[in-house]
């Protein structure tokens, strides 16, 4: 470093259009390589589907360098997909790691050369175990090919890299085939909208299918009730203690009769009414309310296609009012 600072290179004059062209050449050259794998599909594929299907443990992805790094993708979607899967990288196999695999796993190995170290020296090991394998590869005559069980071939000779250097078709259609197999096994299982939700339970889709207005309505000290000889005044004291807009108003059996929202109490003392008034004058009876197992999402769809664009809704079980379910909080979890 000078004394003026760091010392920067010349500033290079990007050309645009060869720029586009670089990489219009690269997306062609791999949507062209993972169609042509598509196509070469055969019994092989057939075979390692079966295979992890009905396979009695568990999916063990296993690479190193970009390899590894589709290896780690690839066990992440198949456990998101109803596979039990885990990463185990290549050289820290035989550094112990390798007492995670059991006989009853399949090894899902990439290596686009076949001639990987750390790949290769696993399969005695493999063996030993009794883990049967499966290798994602470019040389189906490698000697990695030549020690697995099963081969899928991706099919790639060369890089979209300019140099032929850089794994760049060669991961993307790794990646590309280790996807189609995950959703190949996840159609054969059956697993559903619902099954993937359980394993997402804190994404937008688990949400949307899993979240119910139980677990979203506000209940106990933060359910606002009175009844309908409070006064004007009591309501608004007990909305406003709640951090509500609203409150339900109940009988002593907490049998809903009526409901009042912060906008009516307004309408009420505009139309010179009294905080002395009770409720049941002006109070809304016949409110629409949601039954509390039903779904978060569902009860959103209530609130939007409401004629009166309503904010907030008793929640009923059995003809009782166990909560409120507000607007605010509903859009607060995650479901949208």
């Amino acid at each position: 470093m000078s004394e003026t600072g760091p010392v920067l290179s010349p500033e290079l004059n990007t050309d645009g259009e060869a720029a586009l062209r670089c990489a219009q050449e690269a997306l062609h050259q791999e949507a062209a390589a993972v169609i042509a794998c598509a196509e070469s599909l055969g019994q092989s594929f057939v075979t390692a589907v079966d295979w992890i299907l009905n396979g009695e443990g568990r999916v063990v992805c296993c690479g190193v360098g970009k390899s590894g790094h589709i290896a780690r993708k690839s066990a992440a979607t198949l456990a998101s997909t109803g596979t039990p899967s885990f990463f185990l990288h290549a050289a820290e196999a035989v550094h112990g790691d390798l007492g995670m695999v059991t006989d009853r796993d399949i090894a899902l190995l990439y290596t686009h050369s076949g001639e990987t170290d750390e790949i290769v020296r696993l399969y005695p090991n493999l063996k030993n175990i009794g883990a049967r394998t499966i290798l994602i590869t470019g040389r189906a005559k490698s000697s990695a090919a030549r020690l697995s069980d099963l081969v899928l071939n991706t099919g790639v000779v060369n890089e979209a890299c300019p140099n032929n250097l850089a794994p760049t078709t060669s991961t993307t259609v790794m990646l590309a085939l280790s996807d189609a197999l995950a959703i190949s096994v996840m159609e054969q299982r059956g697993f559903n909208k619902e099954d993937f939700a359980r394993f997402h339970p804190s994404g937008s889709l688990g949400k949307r299918l899993l979240l119910r207005v139980s677990d979203v309505m506000r209940q106990g000290e933060d359910l606002p009730t009175i009844s309908k000889d409070s006064l004007a005044l009591e309501a608004m004291k007990t909305i406003g203690k709640a951090g509500a807009g609203a409150a339900c108003v109940v009988d002593e059996g907490m049998r809903l009769e009526g409901f009042i929202t912060e906008g009516d109490i307004r309408r009420h003392l505009l139309n010179d009414g009294s905080l002395n008034a009770k409720v049941e004058s002006f109070m809304t009876v016949g409110a629409s309310v949601v039954e509390s197992n039903l779904l978060a999402m569902e009860a959103l769809e209530i609130f939007q296609n409401h004629p009166k664009k309503i904010g907030e809704a008793p929640v009923v079980k059995d003809g009782k009012v166990v909560g409120l379910l507000m607007l605010k909080d509903l859009l607060r979890s995650g479901i949208v």
